[in-house]
This record gives C-alpha cells, structure tokens and sequence, in this order.
C-alpha cells in the first residue's frame, strides 16, 4: 500500500510540474497541497481522536517564494493559519505546537516541496511514561534550553 501511495504522488508531482510550466502558479494550489500532506499523514487513535503532524517544511521555487511575498503578508503565518483552521474543520489533534517553516529552495517541480513530521513539544526535565528524564543530556548551566 505505500508503495502505491508513493508512486501515486510521484505521477501527482509530475502532473503538477507539467502543469505549472503551461499556467502560472496559484497560491492555492499551495494552500491545497499543503492540506493534503496533513490528511495524508493524519493517524486514527481512536474514534474521537485524529492526529496530524504539527511540523511542516514548505520549501518554495525562488520566483514563487518572492511572488508570494509581494502579494503581502508573511507566508508563514498565512500557511499556519490555512492548517490551523483545516485541523479545526477536520477535528485533528496536532501532535504539539504547530510550526511551519518556510524556505526558498532549488524544488524538482520548480514551484514547491512539503514535507511534515510530529515532532512532541517535551519541556526540559518532564518526566517519561517510565519516570525517567527523556533527556539525559544535562541542562546549559547558562540558563540556554537550547534552539527550537
């Protein structure tokens, strides 16, 4: 099955590259595919409870990501807003912190690349599900917690 999965979004990609050579990009076609990397990673805990990834990586082609920043705003925040109303439609549970980074990058289709991951925001010293540190690494004594 993920192999099917997989090939299924390459013929997306190439379809889309084809695509984006023909028309010009649209913001929304950004906004879609970055809901359908959400639901494409969404896993069922159980019948009330759906959870999604909350750390996503929007790597934009340069002319798109200038574009995009032209049209006002910040795109980040414009990203996060557009998945954090989607969980709120679909009733997804974020795995932490919703963050989305966004970058300009060298993409194959020449528009854009997502990626996502759930990462769990663990503050310093909380305790595991054994009762031990999930972090043995010992704390900064400068008071530093370290780049998030």
């Amino acid at each position: 099955m993920g192999l099917l999965m997989r090939w299924e979004r390459v013929v997306e990609d190439c379809e889309s590259a084809l695509l984006a050579k023909i028309f010009r990009t649209d913001p929304v076609q950004l906004f879609d595919a970055l809901r359908q990397e959400c639901d494409g990673h969404a896993v069922v805990c159980s019948q009330s409870r759906v959870l999604v990834p909350n750390d996503y990586t929007v790597e934009l082609a340069k002319e798109v990501h200038d574009e995009l920043a032209e049209r006002g705003g910040q795109v980040g925040q414009q990203l996060t807003d557009v998945l954090a109303r989607h969980a709120v439609e679909r009733g997804y549970e974020w795995a932490g912190p919703l963050t989305v980074h966004v970058t300009a990058a060298d993409v194959p289709n020449g528009r854009y690349r997502i990626s996502s991951a759930a990462l769990a925001h663990i503050p310093a010293g909380a305790a595991g599900p054994w009762g031990c540190d999930q972090n043995p690494v010992s704390p900064d004594p400068r008071g530093s917690a370290g780049a998030d």
